[in-house]
């Protein structure tokens, strides 16, 4: 159990569907817990609990209802050993083999098919049932939501009473063999027990993400500290480092925690974070994310961020809440699923009674063959199939996104981005690198070159845009080359920077709106004014990120229109657009003016925006989906619902929407198999087409059916 500040983690082990997960998100709901997310296939349930006080009594309610809570170091402890439901498997397995195969192949006088042997052979698969089906149905029952364990435990209950019953009925030999059903029973049981274990391992196979990411996390780091005078390096448990520590990584370690560069400089492989498969080269000053891998060199480190708050913690956290999110789609599943259970109990019971009363039985048949039949309709209803069809599909979507370097927030956000019609593009540090370099300085009004550099590297300072970056590095020291000394320097977004000197004379940088009743050229990237008189003008060039043309290309082939939104002039934008082919452009754009666009655009049909995540999150929030361009940093994680981790790749971005794309079809498909298996087994089974003991095989298979489509998604081709 973790508590992480108002939040609340419970670990819950014996949950095996959705249904499962409802049952107790309807009980977490009851005991006044806010935010119920209960998720069947990491075994985890989150809720908002207000009064810390009542958690021994939130778990005494989970467990009251037939599932254990355990703490993370007993699932660690766990991790690779045989768990509960596969151990009760093998343990029906050769009690069933032999029912079984004394039912189908021994005579009937045989001893194994001796009543009272069968029964002793029966008794402790039944017994396996009552505890693992059972306890879950009673429960189940209590939290208002019955589970297939429902229909399990009726099922082969009613197999084993009946057969108890003509036990004591019919004394003969030969005669009571037609109303034994012990064999019926343990297959039932055991069929359902290895559905389960197959089921068990392979929604673990939809959550590798989630694990390849925790694996990347280090358990000990090298702590540098000070004893009596002496440095010295210790070994310390990922744990226990704290903000401020040094700590000493060197050639094939893992950084421990995000942090800063002291000493050293060395080749670090970023690319499980970032995606970029060539190391970067950090030194003294230099920031550093944990879970990255040191290549080549040493350094000592600062730590900044440590525990839950790294950057890869947060991704941990971000793909394993991405599942909470529910697609619309699964509405329709989860309300049938809700009354799947008592719809089926209902068909099972008209069926003994129409069996009974208009079948042609024998009369010694009737009640035997009327049983098995509505048995087989209990035992061959699936609602887990259509409970499993949407998350089990989402993991695997985001899993595959996330390995990527895609970062997707939720199974909606899937299933909105595979619905896009127009994408909307910021200009700079989107469709550009945001690498600028400076092409020409124009000087006027009798200004030097000095005075407009000390003024340009002053004020830009104090922009975060990428263009002031730029500026900064390819201007970096000419500050002192004037006596310039700028005061109360403040940015306007969409507009520039201001600032006054000790003279009171005003300056003023930006795009051409600040000098539009100064000048007719509309032509350059930076007017400089001073006391309302154009000083200065200032060129620059813009790199194309990698993949850019391609990308466009690609959305156009799949019906995507294309947008290019920014605050640069009409005419750059026009010539990047025509570079790009990009079907629309919207420049001169302050941030009010973005916003009521793609309020417009979004009216008219789904609408995604790109943007660095920083300047853009207003837009990015306003969009269908938002979409980050960023390096891993704690700014891009928090916004958008989409964040694309190799920032310098546009193709990225395709794969993304093909991944959404191919969740979605996934789910449909997944769907439509859980409701026509459904369809058509009940009927089938009701007409005595089908034993309990094939009707269960067939159950279990449909649930694999579903859980492997979805499995397929993580190396299917997509196009």
């Amino acid at each position: 159990m973790e508590n992480k500040d108002t939040n609340t983690t419970l670990h819950v082990e014996g949950m095996d569907c959705a249904n499962c997960a409802l049952g107790i998100t309807k009980n977490l709901q009851k005991n006044g817990m806010e935010n119920v997310y209960v998720d069947f296939a990491t075994g985890e349930a989150v809720f908002l609990m207000k009064d810390k006080s009542k958690l021994k009594q939130i778990i005494d309610s989970i467990q009251g209802l037939g599932y254990k809570v355990v703490d993370s170091k007993y699932r660690a402890e766990q991790e690779g050993k045989l768990s509960p439901i596969e151990k009760r498997f093998y343990f029906t397995l050769p009690f069933t083999a032999i029912l079984f195969f004394s039912h189908m192949v021994l005579p009937h006088d045989f001893i194994l098919n001796q009543a009272y042997v069968q029964l002793l052979i029966c008794l402790p698969v039944f017994i396996i049932g009552i505890m693992q089906f059972g306890k879950s149905a009673w429960g189940s029952l209590k939290s208002g939501v019955p589970n297939m364990d429902v229909l399990i435990f009726i099922g082969s209950t009613s197999a084993f009473i009946y057969s108890i019953i003509g036990m004591w009925m019919y004394r003969d030999a030969h005669l009571v063999h037609n109303y034994l059903f012990f064999e019926t029973t343990a297959t039932i049981i055991s069929l359902v027990l290895l559905g389960n274990v197959f089921e068990h391992r392979s929604v673990k196979q939809t959550t590798t993400a989630i694990r390849e990411l925790s694996a990347i996390q280090v358990t000990t780091a090298r702590i540098v500290s000070l004893q009596l005078g002496k440095e010295v390096i210790t070994d310390i448990e990922y744990k226990n480092i704290h903000v401020g520590a040094i700590l000493q990584v060197n050639t094939g370690d893992k950084v421990p925690v995000d942090g800063e560069i002291i000493s050293g400089d060395a080749s670090i492989d970023e690319s499980m974070i970032t995606g970029e498969s060539v190391p970067a080269e950090k030194s003294t000053g230099h920031k550093v994310i944990g879970g990255t891998i040191v290549v080549n060199g040493s350094l000592r480190m600062r730590a900044e961020t440590v525990g839950d708050q790294t950057v890869l913690a947060k991704i941990i956290e971000l793909v394993k809440k991405a599942q909470q999110n529910k697609p619309n789609i699964q509405k329709l599943g989860d309300k049938i699923s809700a009354i799947f259970v008592p719809v089926v109990l209902g068909i099972s019971i008209i069926t003994f009674f129409v069996n009974y009363f208009f079948i042609d039985f024998d009369a010694a048949n009737a009640v035997c063959e009327s049983m098995m039949r509505a048995i087989a309709v209990l035992v061959i209803s699936c609602p887990c199939a259509m409970g499993l069809a949407t998350p089990t599909a989402v993991m695997v979507g985001i899993g595959r996104a996330a390995r990527k370097g895609i970062l997707i927030k939720g199974g909606s956000t899937l299933e909105e981005f595979a619905k896009i019609k127009n994408i909307l593009f910021d200009k700079t540090g989107t469709l550009t690198t945001g690498n600028f370099k400076i092409k020409n300085i124009s000087v006027y009004n009798n200004s030097s070159e000095a005075e407009v550099k000390s003024i340009l590297v002053q004020m830009e300072q104090h922009s975060s845009h990428p263009i002031a970056k730029s500026i900064l590095q390819a201007l970096h020291g000419t500050a002192e080359e004037a006596n310039l000394t700028l005061l109360n320097i403040k940015e306007e977004k969409g507009l520039g920077v201001s600032a006054t000197d000790k003279d009171d004379n005003a300056y003023q940088i930006g795009s051409y709106k600040i000098a539009t009743h100064l000048t007719k050229e509309n032509e350059h990237s930076i007017y400089v004014v001073k006391n309302d008189t154009l000083i200065a003008t200032v060129d620059m060039e813009d790199e194309i990120k990698t993949n850019a043309s391609e990308l466009i290309s690609d959305l156009h082939k799949q019906g995507i229109s294309s947008l290019m939104i920014s605050g640069d002039n009409n005419a750059k934008c026009e010539a990047l657009a025509k570079k790009l082919n990009i079907d629309k452009v919207y420049g001169e754009q302050l941030p009010a003016q973005k916003l009521d666009l793609i309020d417009a655009l979004v009216k008219q049909a789904p609408t995604a925006m790109v943007g660095d995540g920083v300047n853009d999150a207003p837009a990015l929030a306003k969009a269908t989906v938002g979409i980050s361009l960023s390096n891993a940093t704690q700014v891009a994680i928090q916004s958008a619902q989409i964040i694309l981790l190799k920032s310098n790749d546009l193709s990225v971005l395709t794969e993304a929407h093909l991944i959404s794309k191919h969740t979605l079809i996934t789910i449909k498909q997944n769907l439509f198999w859980a409701f026509i298996y459904n369809v058509i087994a009940i009927p089938i089974a009701a007409m005595g087409f089908l034993s309990p003991a094939f009707g269960a095989l067939t159950m279990a298979l449909s649930d694999l059916i579903v859980i492997g489509n979805s499995i397929r998604l993580k190396t299917k081709k997509l196009k």
